[in-house]
């Protein structure tokens, strides 16, 4: 799978542990930065990475802050975008499952290296349902999109 990641720098100490997972698990990654513990916007990192996954040049993203909470504020301003925080393994999970989520967001001041790399894993196994209920509602978030 393609994986986009980006942090801010709250996020990039536990971004380099993640990519490692990611690419112990065969993922392609690409890290559209930080790429260090210098102050940035994490808008602009969730510009970057929502870009990518808008152009079909990656798969699934995730994006590491402080707590998640911005990251996934400023990525689901993007028609085409659904974020969601995950700290725990069944959110990670069923995100996916019951709202075909693209973007994971986790919290580096919230969960440690070893719980993160378990919500990565969750989030990119899970597949979305198929299930007439899960698709009808994730189409009408989909409409939200078009009538902004």
């Amino acid at each position: 799978m393609k994986i986009t990641i980006g942090s801010d720098h709250a996020g990039f100490p536990m971004k380099a542990d993640i990519v490692a997972h990611l690419e112990s698990l065969g993922h392609e990654v690409t890290d559209v930065g930080c790429h260090s513990t210098d102050p940035v916007d994490f808008p602009d990192v969730a510009r970057q990475v929502t870009d990518r996954l808008l152009a079909g040049q990656a798969d699934r993203a995730l994006m590491v802050c402080g707590t998640g909470v911005g990251a996934a504020i400023a990525a689901n301003k993007r028609p085409g975008i659904r974020a969601a925080v995950g700290h725990d393994v069944h959110s990670a999970h069923q995100c996916v499952e019951h709202d075909d989520v693209n973007v994971l967001c986790i919290g580096a001041k919230i969960v440690g290296p070893w719980l993160a790399r378990d919500l990565v894993s969750a989030f990119l196994r899970a597949e979305f349902s198929t299930s007439e209920e899960y698709r009808r509602r994730v189409a009408k978030l989909d409409e939200m999109d078009r009538q902004r």
